[in-house]
């Protein structure tokens, strides 16, 4: 069975990237890309599907232990593990190297005390844990291959035969090592060089230390968004700029349910959140590489704008299910594609222009591509904003009137409009005035409902929606507005769960089946941090700071954030880590940094006590 969520920790080489349990077995891994066939699926199903275990070795049946600590080095993505046992203490330090030829996955094994038995299972299964390798050793080294993949496997230990599941098993003094190296490539290929993995180790380790170092946040809980930063730039695919909204599919949003996603792909909107995250920290080349990433996915098609491409700028990503995999805790289907790729979202128009106006607040010069980018993607509003859509939560029912939606829009003119008035753009800005102005007028007068002082999730619904916290961030209305107050005051007493966090919508009771799909769903992490935003501006400084410190307080222990928080069962649920939580967390972290912390008030209790 596969551990909590939460359990896992991320390696990755800026093109795939792996999860390794608390009990040293990697159980995700896509090879040669995120949104490649796993290799490792045993995330999904059981250890059969695909996994690699090293660690302490045990007796037949017994479980393997879970370690006693683990870190990330400094500012890396370099993961130590550690085990106490009763005759030593064994190490495991995994990563892989930012990618030059073959991707590969090296796993460094230690004695740090004492002396430990140590154990190492590879049981590789292509094509998302289905297909069985053949594995045979050439000169000297282990190769396990089926149709297009083959993956060769090195090291110094001893492997026990030609086994479909490669191990070995050794023992180590206190300072001894063992280093293994598992590598893709093409099956038609030659295999790949060999690396030295101390070389390796260092040079990874120093790519990401030097990579942190160009942060320019210099606010509180810095520790917390260097992390946050590395695992955005983790889930950044190299060679084209594009960012996934997360490594992994179908972790559910409802454990044993059915909302159970594939989320490898590029969500404009989350990857323009992303991106806007990491320049206003700093990183200006990453951003630069996902606006040019942007104009090639866009091509000259963006009346026919969709909601996310593959990561490198893919269209077609047809939806289908894996029924040999059970699912994680039984959560089926297994799905891969994902077929929201076809709906209409009209708030992508915003989060892509305002990204566009961000690189320009930032440098980031536009040429005539980004202008008539930017001039069709207005067209593209001025021609749906009055048509109902499936809105930013992708639901699955009838098009609606989204108010988030129609918001998102009049940010897309608003800050075109703002760019030409700049200079950093051309276009008929007297026009988009206008149309900004109809737009606010039609959102203020259908989508706010004056008998509960609140903005609803559509045009004459009694829910609610998150995403309208939103409203004074992106500046469609001031903080102070009565409007906005009172919707962030309903939203927080509507749609908190019981221990304070918040759903993005509802869907229990007279409200399920609203988005189309059965069963319930977890706090959503970035809509919490996005309370902290609101509750800031709108002058609630204290319970700003600590509703995000108690966010911060559900990280993993190596920092990460899964995209939901089952309030219930208090653990993390959906796909992890997440781009959009650990966005919203930079995000809250650069607003709260405008704001003091209000001092404690005195505690009344020690002041009688002081006074007796």
């Amino acid at each position: 069975m596969a551990g909590r969520i939460e359990d896992y920790a991320l390696i990755g080489d800026l093109q795939t990237a792996a999860l390794v349990g608390r009990d040293g077995s990697v159980e995700w891994l896509c090879l040669p890309r995120f949104d490649s066939d796993a290799v490792c699926a045993a995330l999904l199903g059981n250890a059969d599907n695909g996994t690699w275990r090293i660690g302490p070795a045990t007796s037949s049946g017994q479980a393997p232990p879970t370690a006693a600590r683990r870190v990330y080095r400094g500012d890396s993505l370099v993961l130590e593990s550690e085990w106490d046992t009763p005759t030593g203490t064994l190490r495991v330090t995994d990563f892989m190297p930012p990618r030059e030829g073959a991707p590969r996955l090296v796993r460094i094994v230690e004695a740090v005390t004492g002396t430990v038995p140590v154990a190492s299972t590879l049981c590789l299964r292509f094509g998302y844990g289905q297909i069985v390798p053949w594995t045979e050793t050439v000169n000297g080294r282990t190769r396990l291959v089926a149709g297009p993949d083959a993956v060769w496997l090195d090291t110094e230990s001893e492997l026990c035969g030609e086994l479909p599941a490669p191990w070995s098993q050794f023992t180590l003094d206190a300072g001894q090592r063992v280093a293994f190296t598992m590598s893709w490539q093409p099956s038609h290929a030659c295999a790949p060089e060999r690396i030295k993995t101390g070389e390796a180790l260092e040079t990874t380790e120093t790519f990401w230390t030097d990579w942190a170092a160009h942060c320019t946040y210099a606010g509180p809980y810095r520790d917390a968004v260097v992390r946050s930063l590395i695992t955005l730039k983790a889930l950044t695919y190299a060679p084209t700029g594009g960012i996934v909204a997360a490594p992994t599919t179908s972790l559910p949003e409802d454990i044993g349910g059915t909302r159970n996603w594939d989320y490898r792909y590029t969500w404009l909107r989350d990857a323009a959140i992303v991106m806007s995250s990491l320049l206003r920290a700093g990183y200006r080349d990453e951003a630069r590489d996902w606006r040019n990433w942007l104009l090639r996915a866009v091509a000259g098609d963006p009346e026919n704008l969709q909601i996310m491409y593959g990561i490198a700028g893919e269209r077609q990503l047809p939806e289908s299910e894996l029924e040999w995999l059970s699912g994680y805790e039984g959560s089926a289907p297994v799905r891969i594609g994902n077929a929201a790729a076809d709906q209409r979202q009209l708030d992508v128009y915003g989060e892509v222009v305002e990204a566009l106006h961000v690189a320009a607040l930032h440098g980031l010069g536009c040429d005539e591509n980004i202008n008539r980018l930017l001039a069709a993607l207005i067209e593209s509003v001025e021609a749906q904003w009055t048509q109902p859509d499936e809105g930013i939560w992708e639901v699955r029912g009838p098009r609606r009137h989204f108010v988030h939606s129609k918001v998102m829009a009049w940010v897309a003119v608003d800050r075109a409009v703002q760019m030409v008035e700049a200079g950093h753009a051309d276009g008929p800005v007297k026009r988009w005035r206008q149309l900004r102005a109809a737009i606010h007028r039609d959102v203020c007068e259908r989508g706010f409902d004056t008998g509960r002082n609140t903005f609803t999730q559509s045009y004459g619904s009694v829910e609610l929606d998150a995403a309208l916290l939103l409203i004074p961030q992106v500046g469609f209305l001031p903080p102070d507005d009565k409007r906005v107050i009172g919707t962030v005051e309903a939203i927080q007493r509507e749609l908190s769960t019981e221990d304070g966090f918040l759903l993005r919508y509802p869907t229990a009771g007279a409200h399920a089946g609203v988005d189309g799909l059965t069963g319930d769903e977890g706090a959503f992490l970035i809509c919490c941090f996005w309370l902290v935003d609101a509750l800031a501006e709108i002058g609630r400084i204290g319970e700003a700071y600590e509703l995000f410190e108690r966010l911060l307080a559900l990280r993993n222990d190596v920092g990460l954030l899964a995209e939901e928080w089952d309030s219930r069962r208090q653990r993390m649920v959906g796909n992890f880590p997440q781009a959009f939580s650990h966005s919203g967390l930079v995000g809250a972290a650069q607003t709260l940094i405008r704001y003091s912390r209000p001092a404690e008030p005195p505690d009344e209790a020690l002041i009688e006590e002081a006074a007796a």
